[in-house]
């Protein structure tokens, strides 16, 4: 299955950086692949939904994420599902000093006829999931220090 696992250093507080990422509709502005995402649930939390859309091999898809875990301010889940494909977002958030280190943990289950592209998707994930990381690497870092 295509995976992709990941930390990143923010000067953020862990709260700082566990809200930003649990109104999963911030994807857009950190995951080059993303075109819209938007929150479709007033406030993040258990149960919030997210639309998101991906731009990838030429054409978009459409994804509703929905928040499965949220425990404020050390773990959020988001998981999508599609007729071809199954998407579990883990991310963790650890003090580290006066900032935080995220883990994102990324996993794509492959259902159906989808599973034949298995080896080819992995190797296209891992790349797009570096894009992602490095936005995420800028946006993170100009979150601000724990003070904010």
């Amino acid at each position: 299955m295509p995976h992709f696992r990941g930390t990143v250093p923010s000067p953020a507080s862990p709260e700082r950086v566990f809200d930003y990422m649990a109104d999963f509709s911030s994807v857009a502005e950190w995951d080059p692949t993303v075109t819209e995402a938007e929150a479709l649930e007033p406030e993040p939390g258990l149960g919030a939904r997210f639309r998101v859309v991906v731009r990838a091999l030429g054409r978009e898809t459409e994804y509703l994420y929905e928040t499965v875990s949220y425990e404020r301010p050390s773990r959020v889940v988001v998981r999508a599902e599609t007729s071809s494909v199954v998407s579990l977002d883990t991310i963790t958030f650890a003090p580290a000093g006066a900032g935080t280190v995220m883990t994102y943990d990324a996993e794509l289950t492959l259902k159906g006829a989808a599973r034949l592209l298995e080896l080819p998707m992995r190797i296209g994930f891992r790349r797009l999931a570096g894009n992602a990381k490095a936005g995420l690497e800028r946006e993170l870092a100009g979150l601000g220090g724990a003070g904010e």
